[in-house]
């Protein structure tokens, strides 16, 4: 009977941000408790206090160099209200919706090629050295040359509409600060349908996967839970960019629903633990143990009723085929509901493009002043919560902000644990592939660790191991 040992995975590698994982066995060497841990300080919502309410769209960019977009639209929307921008102007919420896709577009396209299928082309225990992306360009140069331009492409739609590509200034309070000139337009245009090929190409890739994986998907961290995202207002179609919340149990009955999302405090707790920066928000009336919920292009799948582009909306069919229309539980799947949700943005920017609203001079509105807003979104990880106070001085007195890891951060502990339970109870020695199993869980999730504790800089991800003691017995240190 060996002693007690605990692993410490860290960092935990190609995700956004850094965190540690750390793994405790008994001296049976079971699993008897895995964590994820950010153990950076949670700083954003203080500092923004005292700055000026026209300066926070651009600020808050700044907690994130992959989903920037995300954050710039959430508080451009949460001002909107504030200046009185209720109703924005065809041009202005067009715009801003073109901006957000290609965004989600080109965010998707990183995570799917550049992180996760490394994982899924080459085996989740193949050697540290394989698993990257310069191996997949090495072996499948045709994904990998996709993989490059369809993230340029989304790139150059943010840039157009933004400004810049990472930390634009297109959303200002009460609309857009510029249109999409025709020169623009017709470039866009020019590769548009290559783009839904390919697009198509990598939902098959996601599909395949799963369904000759069925096994593995459906026991690899994956569990029962509820699930939350934004619907449109009117038929509880998917929506990224704007909406009501709706909430459904792991069986497919109803939470809530169209709850207008400047309520959302009265529905969702955020709790804390003493392990961890990052919170743990769950749906209030069913408490903290039953009541948490899991966001993002999964969930999304699961309670949207449909998706207003057609190409997209077969491949959702096909996802819920194979759950007879119930959630989907598996970790994994999100795989293939993020590629879907890729050909829904490429089938809406096709669609925007072709509308001449984009070439409108109209821009801002404003109306009666408020001291309070709100501005939710479907970012590319799940939902997005912008929630401020503005004084009669326009500065920025109260700020929360709930990120999509956030509210996914009782589901990725459970699959940390789950998956340290299956893969590496009862073994002597821990491998590095090993280790790489329960990487593969949190990256499924495509977290955004900086987003979610608010910081500035980068943050330590590892995995320790303690023994029954308590004492700390292995630690890993992977390279990124």
């Amino acid at each position: 009977m060996g002693e007690p040992r605990l692993i410490e995975i860290s960092p935990v590698t190609r995700v956004e941000g850094h965190g540690k994982v750390t793994i405790h066995l008994n001296s049976e060497n079971e699993v008897d408790e895995a964590r994820l841990h950010i153990v950076e300080f949670r700083g954003f919502e203080r500092f923004i206090r005292g700055r000026l309410m026209w300066e926070v769209p651009v600020i808050v960019q700044r907690l994130c160099g992959i989903c920037p977009v995300s954050h710039h639209l959430a508080a451009a929307k949460a001002m909107d209200m504030i200046v009185g921008g209720d109703q924005l102007t065809p041009t202005a919420e067009k715009m801003r919706r073109l901006m957000h896709y290609g965004q989600v577009m080109q965010s998707h396209v990183l995570h799917f090629f550049h992180l996760a299928a490394p994982d899924l082309l080459f085996g989740f225990g193949a050697p540290a050295e394989k698993r990257n992306i310069f191996e997949v360009i090495r072996e499948q140069p045709e994904l990998g040359k996709r993989a490059v331009l369809m993230r340029k492409y989304g790139q150059e739609i943010i840039e157009a509409t933004a400004g810049k590509k990472i930390h634009g200034t297109g959303a200002i309070p009460g609309g857009i600060n510029r249109n999409l000139p025709i020169e623009r337009r017709d470039h866009f245009l020019s590769t548009i349908d290559e783009m839904l090929e390919w697009a198509q190409d990598a939902v098959k890739l996601a599909r395949d996967y799963t369904l000759q994986h069925e096994d593995l998907v459906a026991k690899f961290g994956s569990f029962p839970s509820n699930y939350m995202s934004l619907v449109r207002e009117e038929d509880g179609a998917l929506d990224l960019y704007h909406g009501n919340l709706r909430a459904l149990n792991s069986t497919g009955d109803e939470i809530f629903d169209q709850l207008p999302y400047t309520q959302y405090h009265e529905r969702l707790i955020e709790d804390v633990r003493s392990w961890s920066y990052m919170k743990f928000p769950f749906i209030k009336e069913l408490g903290p143990d039953v009541g948490w919920y899991r966001v993002g292009p999964l969930a999304r799948m699961n309670t949207a009723s449909f998706i207003d582009t057609p190409i997209a909306n077969a491949a959702l069919d096909e996802l819920k085929a194979v759950t007879d229309g119930h959630p989907n539980n598996s970790t994994l799947a999100n795989h293939w509901a993020r590629m879907i949700e890729v050909v829904h943005c490429v089938e809406k920017i096709r669609e925007l493009l072709n509308d001449p609203d984009l070439q409108g001079d109209d821009l801002v509105v404003t109306g009666d002043r408020r001291g309070e807003g709100v501005g939710v979104i479907e970012a590319p990880r799940g939902n997005l919560i912008h929630h401020y106070q503005v004084d009669e001085n326009d500065q920025v007195t109260y700020c929360n902000l709930i990120v999509s890891t956030t509210h996914n951060n009782e589901g990725m502990n459970r699959a940390v644990k789950d998956v340290a339970v299956k893969h590496l109870s009862g073994h002597d020695q821990i491998t590095e592939g090993m280790l790489n199993h329960v990487e593969v869980a949190i990256r499924a999730y495509d977290p955004c660790l900086s987003c979610a504790t608010h910081a500035l800089g980068q943050m330590p991800l590892q995995v320790e191991l303690f023994n029954a003691d308590g004492e700390l017995v292995d630690s890993k240190a992977q390279s990124v």
